[in-house]
């Protein structure tokens, strides 16, 4: 047999074990009701990845104080965006999944929630029915947090426990710095800078963690830094033109700072009148960016004397998201 021939065989596809994919997410509500939104921050509160402090004082604080108040007020604010298919984060990450499923047929493409539905083990179970082999893991996070990735990749492990036969495992920490990525953002300023006029600030709002989980070695700070600079370098911007913010704490303890909403009350004041504002850590559009920065951090800054305020939708389902969330995949081997 000549080498030519033993080479082709052993590149053949015929020869790798069968890959799936499986996007994860963090998760969202069945429904806009008080007691779907309980269900769901129960499961998202109770895990340590988020909420590290005493189990036993923070189960009483939660199930006591924080739910029966947060639950029904969370529950408002589902409504008023809720889309016809279902919550925001769950269609954009079905959309995402039926993308790109179509530009690998060949490969069964999954989507799981670490928390809520579709759960880890439904998407699992759909995979192995199909006698994957080897399994390449994108959760839907830009930046690595262990309050998001490595949450999602504890729901794996934890799945994954109970298993007698575990599939070859690619799992993709994050993709904060990738080319694709940044020109993807880039290229959505850029269409929003058409579209609005070049703002006095663009705004970059990255979703927050407690400041002591940086603190204790949580690189997410340096992952959000890292996509700003390469999006600044790609739209060439000064220092004077865009500022970078954490969003969605939560608590009393301190979390990253600078916090966008005391930014966006602030900036009227010296100045900055006009701003657009991008979340490059969210895949999907949700509750955070819609309501939260859309609707939210735009009255604090208009009512505080601002003038333009433009907020730069995710990439969502876009062409350019989808080139992106392929070449991730494809870059493991597929």
């Amino acid at each position: 047999m000549s080498s030519e021939l033993i080479t082709d065989l052993t590149d053949s596809s015929l020869n790798r074990p069968k890959t799936g994919i499986l996007l994860v997410n963090l998760g969202t509500p069945d429904a806009p009701t008080a007691a779907a939104v309980k269900r769901y921050l129960t499961q998202f509160l109770q895990d340590r990845r988020v909420v590290d402090l005493n189990p036993l004082v923070w189960a009483f604080i939660l199930k006591g104080i924080i739910l029966p108040r947060r639950a029904p007020r969370v529950a408002k604010l589902y409504h008023e965006v809720w889309m016809e298919e279902g919550s925001p984060l769950l269609v954009y990450s079905q959309r995402q999944q039926r993308a790109l499923a179509a530009r690998l047929p060949q490969v069964p493409v999954e989507l799981a929630m670490t928390y809520g539905s579709p759960s880890v083990k439904q998407a699992l179970d759909r995979l192995q029915s199909q006698n994957i082999k080897r399994l390449v893991v994108l959760p839907l996070y830009p930046q690595y947090s262990c309050s998001t990735t490595a949450a999602a990749w504890d729901a794996l492990s934890a799945e994954l426990a109970n298993r007698r036969d575990l599939p070859e495992i690619s799992f993709i920490r994050d993709y904060a710095a990738h080319p694709l990525y940044i020109e993807a953002l880039a290229r959505s300023i850029q269409v929003s800078f058409e579209l609005y006029g070049k703002p006095d600030l663009l705004l970059f709002s990255y979703h927050g963690i407690p400041q002591r989980y940086a603190d204790e070695g949580d690189d997410y700070p340096q992952r959000c830094e890292a996509t700003t600079a390469g999006v600044v370098a790609a739209l060439g911007l000064e220092p004077s033109q865009y500022k970078m913010t954490y969003q969605s704490r939560f608590g009393r303890e301190v979390w990253l700072q600078p916090y966008t909403d005391e930014t966006m009350r602030s900036l009227p004041s010296q100045g900055v009148k006009s701003i657009q504002v991008i979340c490059p850590g969210f895949a999907s559009d949700c509750l955070e960016t819609i309501e939260e920065i859309e609707q939210q951090n735009r009255a604090f800054f208009m009512e505080n004397g601002g003038e333009s305020y433009h907020y730069i939708p995710a990439l969502n389902d876009s062409a350019d998201q989808i080139d992106l969330f392929q070449a991730l995949v494809t870059e493991r081997g597929l």
